[in-house]
Formats: structure tokens, sequence, C-alpha cells
């Protein structure tokens, strides 16, 4: 009996810290979003709206051409409704066969639905309107502006899946492609709002600070999981420095080299 509620609690501890700093943190998040309300008339009341949104408008407005905008159209398609929840099922299927276990399905979805309740709560509560059908590019958006969903949803799901790359992949190249990759299209989908006249720059520049300070949590809950694992003797946390898909084992085999890959456990 001992030995067996001995092994439930080694299992138990990693969970119950990486569900618990998930939880925590996901009421952090939803509270930012909703006392953004209260912050965010002081900023757009009067200078904040003049100084940032309306000359960023004026600005996209005016590079705007039918090509570019059926290309920009077309791109921000990926991070709506439709394009996110294909893309983030592909990324996170693929992360998994790699990994061998569920914990980017957990990592992403769980930190999807938190990214979409902070969206949604946030919208309805700020109930900010969007720039005027005059000056946006049609298809048209007549929900609430602030914050951008495109923007806070992205950035949560492609951080997710550079983190969880540059733990699968040792190679440098392959890191700093994926984290280079990622940065661009979560910058790109951001001012891709902006340019169409879908949102105000400050709804996008809320939506980056969001996600950001969410992915920051769920890392860390992350970690937290493995620290804990290996307090227990469940097995080496994986890092940076120790990969679980060693992409370099080619490489070394090819050398000469002898030695296996890490055997840590996937994360």
């Amino acid at each position: 009996m001992d030995t067996l509620r001995d092994r439930l609690g080694t299992w138990f501890k990693p969970y119950a810290a990486l569900v618990l700093t998930i939880l925590v943190g996901g009421v952090v998040i939803v509270s930012l979003a909703l006392l953004g309300a209260e912050v965010y008339d002081n900023v757009v009341d009067s200078a904040g709206l003049a100084n940032l949104d309306k000359p960023a408008l004026a600005l996209s407005e005016s590079l705007r051409s039918p090509g570019l905008d059926a290309f920009v159209t077309g791109f921000t398609n990926i991070g709506g409704g439709i394009g996110m929840p294909i893309l983030a099922s592909i990324l996170t299927a693929w992360l998994t066969y790699l990994s061998r276990n569920w914990r980017p399905l957990v990592l992403i979805g769980g930190a999807a639905a938190v990214s979409i309740t902070a969206t949604t709560l946030g919208k309805k509560l700020v109930g900010r309107t969007r720039p005027d059908h005059a000056d946006a590019v049609p298809p048209y958006e007549d929900s609430p502006s602030f914050p951008s969903g495109h923007t806070l949803n992205t950035t949560v799901v492609i951080s997710l899946v550079v983190y969880l790359i540059c733990l699968q992949f040792d190679a440098m190249r392959v890191r700093v492609l994926a984290i280079t990759a990622g940065a661009v299209f979560i910058i790109a989908m951001g001012l891709s709002r902006v340019f169409l006249g879908h949102h105000w720059l400050t709804d996008v520049m809320a939506g980056w600070l969001l996600g950001l300070t969410w992915v920051g949590v769920v890392i860390m809950a992350h970690r937290l999981f493995h620290i804990v694992r290996r307090r227990e003797h469940v097995g080496a946390a994986p890092s940076f420095d120790r990969p679980i898909v060693r992409d370099v084992v080619a490489e070394e085999l090819q050398d000469g080299g002898s030695s296996e890959p890490d055997k840590g456990s996937a994360g």
C-alpha cells in the first residue's frame, strides 16, 4: 500500500504543479484583460488615440493596393477563427508525434483556451469600436475591437510551438529558423490587422503583451513540472541543452561518433 501511495504521489506532484501554475496564471491573464478596461479609457480618451492609432491607420491606407490588400487578407485569415485552429492542430499533432507524448497537446490546447477566454471577456468588457468601414478593407468585422484576437491567439500558439521546437531539436540552425519565423509571423499577423483597418494599433499591442505574458506563465509551469519531476526522481527535465529528438544523430554517426542520444523524458 505504501509503495502504491508513493508511486501515485510521485506521479501526481509534477502534474499538480503544472496544473496549479497554469490555473493561477490563467486567472492572472484573464484578470489583466479585464483590468485593461479600467486602464484603457485613460489611454485612448485623449492623446493615446491621436498619437498612435490614427497615424498608424492613415499610414496603412496610404500603402494599400488591390493586390496587396488581397494578399494581406489571405494571410490574416490564417490567424482567424478557422485558420488558426487548423494551423494549431497541424503543428500540435506534429510536435506530439515527435515527442511521443501528449504534453504539446496539453500545453498548446490549454494555453489557447485561456487566450480565447481572455479575448472574449476583454472584448465584451471594453466594447471598443473598430475603425470605420470607410477606412477598412472588406470583408468587414463588427465585433468589439480590443484586444485583437488574431494577434493574441497567434502570439500564444506560435510562441509555444517555437518553444517546443527548440526543446525537440538540437541543431542551432533549426532553433534560429524557428524563432525567426515565429517572430516574423506573430509581428506580421498583428500588423496585418492594422493594415486592413480591422483593428487599432493599440488593440494589436495589447494582444502582443497579453499573449507573451501568458506564454511566459505556461513555459514557467512546464519548467516547474520538470523540476518537480526530477526532484521526485521520475526523470530528468528536458532543456535546450538536453533535447529529446536529436536531429544531430545522423551527423554524429556520419562523423563516426558512437555516443547514443540522451534518453530523458519527453517534454
